[in-house]
């Protein structure tokens, strides 16, 4: 077994032996702080359409914890707490480590419950995916480098008790132009069972993939299997360029039975290890709700097998659909094993995004394994916080242990990560050193890059900041809020509203950026 698979483990055996801890009155040391790994909580579906959540309430209750959601039968909405990050004194631990996470689910899933009139539970937040959902406005690395390491920072705006900066670090990886985009060999294994036939579930699901299919060319290959009571195959290996048939088997698919997606995700494989292409990228598709009734798919019944097909080239993305009874916890943590990623498709034009827009990021590894090390100079810093990636850590000792499990980066993604950081008074010269480790996909080589970040490139005033820091700032503050952080309790959605609208002047005209002044100003209304 992996040691991501022994650790996820262990935090499944603890579901339902503690509950989540609510922040003490002072702040928290780091010892103090830890939240034990809380329940998966199931939301009843009906819940979903109550009344918006009064000020200082849950948008959604969480209620009857399950040990092992993923392997019973469920019609509800299912979230993680992984807790929040403490604050580190430096003295004590001035290295932070994590794996790298280009996941953007968290944040269109909380989109379509604001959309809908609610607030998103708090379980649903990971700021990470908020974060790296967003343009950053990283300068592409130089020829012949693959990746590009960006850092800077100034004081947070938010909060008043105590001076804390914000330092960003980003990590920016080289484009690779459509028309070199690598062959792919690609097998759709989706749910037809009859949970998809809610809110035409199954329909979007048709609709965004008629668009992936619609980039494809005679070079790549398309397999189709579908589940629903049981397994079956719908399309054998199709030449991409055969657009006709491939789309036909496609608008034939119909809600049929329950949810065996142990079944489809194994037979998905076995097609996918019979088209298996060494010179191209291969990859399973999952697109379900995440809901599960029949057959095993938590931890110990499929992770294996989708771990050992990742080791050996077949990675998987996960793509969930659906409101009122859906699996975030399943989807994310399937995405995670099989070395890919994980994404929400709530409308068409997020589907355009994922599958048009980024095709050739969705589809196109650039880095295995990629992980972060940040260390911290004692005598200028006097301790951090990495804001989110809370499953996501890495032990200090295995930054550089190659059989470590970590992330996974596509062309032209970038991965951004905050760190709230406390600098000693006068404190000059060098903040942190970031550190940046990959594996290339194509000859197994093992990469390292550096670069230091000193107290002379800190901005002084937050709104003298890069506009795309700014903005980093407070789309992960909307999260902290979100998620009723411990640390962002001086905060609320009004503060982030108001610094929302100054910075949304400063960017490039941005559609993303203009959809998340309207979020926030419909959930600063819920929350009145």
């Amino acid at each position: 077994m992996t040691a991501k698979f022994l650790v996820r483990f262990a935090l499944l055996v603890l579901v339902g032996l503690f509950s989540a801890c609510g922040p003490a009155a002072s702040a928290p040391t780091a010892e103090q702080y830890v939240e034990p790994a809380a329940p998966v909580y199931e939301q009843p579906a009906a819940e979903y359409q109550a009344a918006p959540a009064a000020a200082g309430e849950e948008g959604l209750s969480a209620q009857s914890p399950r040990s092992a959601p993923n392997d019973d039968p469920a019609d509800d909405m299912f979230f993680q707490n992984y807790g929040v990050n403490p604050m580190v004194d430096v003295e004590d631990d001035n290295l932070s480590t994590f794996a790298l996470d280009v996941d953007t689910g968290s944040y269109t899933l909380a989109r379509r419950y604001v959309t809908d009139g609610n607030i998103p539970p708090k379980d649903a937040i990971r700021v990470e995916e908020f974060v790296n959902y967003f343009e950053q406005g990283y300068p592409y690395p130089p020829e012949r480098r693959a990746f590009g390491i960006h850092i800077d920072g100034a004081p947070t705006p938010f909060g008043e008790t105590e001076r804390y900066e914000m330092m960003r670090v980003g990590i920016q990886g080289y484009a690779v132009p459509a028309d070199e985009r690598k062959d792919v060999s690609l097998t759709f294994v989706i749910d037809v069972s009859g949970s998809m036939d809610m809110e035409n579930r199954l329909e979007l699901v048709k609709r965004s993939l008629e668009l992936l299919v619609e980039q494809l060319g005679r070079r790549d290959q398309v397999s189709i299997v579908v589940y629903g009571s049981q397994a079956r195959v719908v399309l054998e290996p199709t030449r991409g360029d055969d657009q006709r048939t491939i789309l036909r088997a496609i608008r034939s698919l119909q809600p049929e039975g329950s949810t065996n997606a142990e079944a489809g995700l194994r037979l998905g494989y076995k097609m996918a290890s019979r088209a298996f292409n060494s010179e191209v990228i291969n990859r399973v598709v999952l697109c379900s709700d995440g809901v599960a009734n029949v057959g095993k798919t938590g931890a110990g019944s499929i992770w294996d097998e989708i771990e050992r097909h990742a080791s050996k080239g077949i990675t998987l993305t996960s793509i969930g659909f659906g409101m009122g009874n859906y699996n975030d916890v399943l989807m994310e943590q399937l995405a995670d094993n099989g070395d890919g990623f994980y994404a929400y498709v709530d409308d068409i034009n997020e589907a355009e995004r994922l599958f048009v827009d980024n095709l050739t990021s969705t589809l196109q590894v650039i880095a295995m394994d990629a992980k972060v090390q940040v260390e911290f100079n004692p005598e200028v810093v006097a301790r951090y916080r990495l804001v989110g990636y809370e499953n996501r850590d890495v032990a200090d000792e295995d930054f550089r242990d190659n059989d470590v499990d970590a992330g996974e980066i596509g062309a032209g993604h970038s991965v951004t990560a905050l760190y709230e950081i406390k600098l000693y008074p006068e404190a000059e010269g060098r903040i942190a050193t970031v550190f940046l480790r990959w594996q290339d996909p194509d000859n197994g080589e093992v990469v390292e890059l550096s670069q230091d970040f000193n107290t002379d490139e800190m901005e002084r005033d937050f709104e003298y900041a890069d506009p795309y820091f700014q903005w980093t700032v407070i789309v992960a503050e909307y999260a902290e809020v979100l998620r009723e952080s411990y640390w962002a309790q001086e905060s609320d959605i009004g503060d982030v509203l108001s610094q929302a609208r100054r910075v949304a002047d400063e960017l490039p005209r941005d559609p993303d950026v203009d959809e998340f002044l309207e979020l926030v100003r419909k959930a600063n209304r819920f929350a009145d």
